[in-house]
């Protein structure tokens, strides 16, 4: 064989395996460029999404400010109502007390002034167990403590100026009593 034809035998099976490179270099640069284009439509989506995020941070910081205004408007509003059923709560009370004090002194004028009932058993005291209970006290009649109900609430005029509040309390204390 002549060397020519030898060489070209070498050169033919050397450009045989330059193409199959090339045909699998194709076949990669394709996945390559398809990847690419896959990865950039996820850049672009990502940038529009940060955009969107970066949109809305003054739209929810203006919506956590108004929360926040609301809340200590509403915060404010129950301090006010808190101070509003402390003064009640001290007034019925004080109430609550002068009632006491008139049913008890309406106990010791009744004999005094020669009632027809005479009270039997002493004056229970303002927080013994016959008020704490809601029944009252031992040896006093229904006759008595509607006396000295009706006596308290014309001495302190407690049907005139009271608003409904203190005229439910006041008719809840009775109820007990």
């Amino acid at each position: 064989m002549d060397w020519k034809v030898l060489l070209d035998i070498v050169v033919s099976v050397l450009m045989v395996a330059t193409i199959a490179y090339a045909t699998r270099l194709n076949a990669r640069l394709a996945a390559l460029r398809k990847n690419r284009d896959d990865l950039a439509r996820t850049i672009v989506g990502f940038n529009e999404a940060t955009l969107r995020a970066e949109s809305s941070i003054p739209k929810l910081r203006k919506a956590a400010d108004e929360a926040g205004h609301s809340l200590q408007e509403r915060v404010e509003k129950a301090q006010s109502l808190r101070d509003d059923l402390a003064f009640m709560i001290e007034r019925a009370d004080t109430m609550a007390n002068r009632l006491e004090n008139a049913v008890r002194s309406a106990r010791v004028e009744g004999p005094a002034r020669g009632g027809a009932e005479a009270v039997s058993a002493p004056v229970a005291p303002a927080s013994g167990p016959a008020l704490a209970s809601g029944r009252p006290a031992p040896g006093r009649s229904a006759q008595q403590a509607a006396v000295a109900q009706a006596s308290a609430a014309a001495e302190y005029g407690l049907d005139d100026d009271r608003s409904e509040a203190e005229r439910e309390l006041l008719r809840a204390l009775q109820a007990m009593r």
